[in-house]
């Protein structure tokens, strides 16, 4: 059995939003004000996933490494460099590792690769996603941003969605819970609600890029409300699932 808790959730969106930003500012072609709302966002991300870890369940690496994902967003909080956005990340990664393993419970070897695999991959995917809808937040604070960077960052998100869809679906996963196997409580619903939200998620990220290739400006504001359904209906993919299958 492979549990699931609210610390390593956050740890998994302050990481995966921080290497996106990485991701996004490597180019240097966007406003340092972008960097910092990220920065302070993820780093209270970060923060709050050592506090919920200390509070519902210590697992010390974890939170030592949330902790230092959080004091490295802070401090280069105005950081220029962009190269420098990937100290933050990495320091995430061993948290990241450390729940992966510790959310495994009375499980085999099996079950720790499964393990590991969900969390990494939904760290970058739940990262892609929300990045995706605050950049095209932020073309209306720099519209004479290139349309390269956000659709760089939707590609990214639509090659994450069918590796998000696998991993939970390796057994024992997703497929357990829609054949019945596994029991979700409410006679087979949230597995095929499940099932809905991530076609939805794919749905979106592929229409967001076809959005895109219009040449007006309002095609970025179009992608950004099309991302905000997809931030929705990606955590229940995430989300959805793996508190299923930790039940």
């Amino acid at each position: 059995m492979i549990h699931l808790d609210a610390a390593t959730v956050l740890l998994q969106w302050a990481v995966g939003g921080l290497a996106f930003l990485w991701f996004t500012t490597r180019r240097h072609e966007i406003g340092l004000g972008y960097a910092m709302l990220l920065r302070i966002t993820y780093g209270v991300f970060a923060a709050g996933a050592c506090g919920f870890g200390l509070r519902y369940g210590v697992e010390p690496v974890r939170e030592v490494s949330a902790v230092a994902v959080a004091v490295a967003a802070f401090v280069l909080i105005r950081n220029k460099r962009s190269q420098l956005d990937l100290i933050a990340p990495l320091l995430g990664v061993a948290g990241i590792v450390a729940a992966g393993f510790s959310a495994v419970v009375d499980g085999g070897a099996g079950d720790y690769a499964v393990s590991l695999i969900r969390v990494v991959v939904g760290t970058m995917f739940l990262g892609a996603v929300s990045d995706t809808m605050l950049l095209g937040h932020w073309y209306l604070v720099q519209p004479g941003m290139p349309r390269k960077l956000i659709n760089e960052i939707v590609n990214a998100v639509i090659y994450l969605w069918p590796l998000e869809v696998i991993a939970l679906l390796l057994p024992t996963g997703m497929i357990s819970v829609l054949n019945g196997t596994v029991d979700d409580g409410w006679n087979g619903v949230l597995g095929w609600f499940w099932l809905a939200s991530a076609i939805v998620t794919g749905v979106l990220a592929l229409v967001t890029r076809a959005a895109l290739k219009e040449r007006s400006y309002s095609a970025v504001m179009a992608a950004t409300g099309l991302m905000y359904l997809a931030i929705l209906t990606a955590f229940c993919t995430d989300i959805v699932a793996r508190a299923l299958l930790a039940a």
